[in-house]
């Protein structure tokens, strides 16, 4: 975790948590969650039960947190810990809070995403299960498909040897769809997701982690959640995943209806198993 020196400068300290508010975080947010949303779960034979995990969902919406955190500590057993921006953590009550919960603030200056992720590292050494959405914000797919994604996630495996285990669900954009404020409650929507065996990233075992081989791992767990994401859409994705830095160099700005190729490597093919159509959200470091 990090508090603030005198400059006002993010500082590191010792990653920890408090076992009481965590327990008293299960007591009142599970109930409050099962209440609002049906939840559909599968894979949890593929999360391990201890040790650090990187659980790696696609982002759709503002409220995913929700689902994600009960699917993680609900369903898996596993209790979650998001990278949160950081100025939740000064809000009177709630930023305290978060700190007895065990979440790690991330700050805006560029220098400070390096931090988080050492204080990631640390959490996952400790046998953290670590939420990191790879695409760092909710999908710009116009048909909701993960993005190309950011390399945070690779980085932590690759690093800390934690595996990843790529998520997939499907609902939560029926609740609070992306852009907007009012949440649709009722009739209670049904979210499902399912997590897939860790991906393999043994081929970069061992090697520098440049910017190619970061992008290189990147892709092969958005092709993984991807996959999943398939299966629970039972439709087939883009042959390339939306690329928004690509979409933005495009005539206005815009896209040209379709994704953009731009990852080293395309999802792989899924197989054939539901169906379709944000305020402050937990946040990817953001590392490119």
């Amino acid at each position: 975790m990090s508090t603030r020196n005198g400059t006002g400068q993010p500082t590191s300290r010792d990653y920890s948590y408090s076992r009481a508010w965590r327990q008293f975080s299960r007591l009142v947010l599970h109930p409050g969650i099962r209440l609002l949303i049906r939840c559909r779960w599968a894979g949890q034979q593929n999360i391990p039960k201890t040790g650090g995990i990187i659980l790696a969902p696609n982002h759709m919406s503002y409220v995913d947190w929700a689902t994600i955190a009960l699917f993680s500590d609900g369903y898996a057993h596993r209790y979650p810990v998001f990278m949160i921006k950081s100025p939740i953590f000064e809000v009177k009550v709630i930023g305290p809070l978060m700190y007895k919960f065990g979440q790690l603030p991330v700050y805006r200056g560029r220098g400070d995403a390096g931090l988080v992720l050492k204080q990631a590292e640390q959490a996952l050494r400790d046998g953290a299960a670590v939420i990191v959405y790879p695409e760092g914000t909710a999908t710009r797919d116009p048909g909701l498909w993960p993005m190309v994604g950011k390399t945070g996630a690779a980085r932590l495996a690759l690093t800390t040897g934690a595996p990843v285990i790529p998520i997939a669900q499907w609902g939560a954009q029926h609740i609070l769809p992306y852009g907007t404020s009012k949440p649709h409650l009722f009739p209670r929507k049904t979210v499902r997701m399912v997590a897939g065996p860790p991906v393999d990233l043994s081929a970069y075992a061992g090697q520098r982690l440049g910017a190619s081989t970061l992008r290189a791992a990147t892709a092969d767990i958005m092709a993984d959640i991807t996959a999943l994401l398939a299966g629970l859409r039972q439709e087939t994705p883009p042959a390339v995943p939306y690329d928004p830095a690509a979409a933005a160099q495009l005539p206005g700005g815009g896209t040209d209806g379709g994704s953009t190729p731009s990852s080293p490597s395309s999802p792989s093919s899924p197989s054939s198993p539901s169906s379709p159509s944000s305020p402050s959200s937990p946040s990817d470091p953001g590392v490119a």
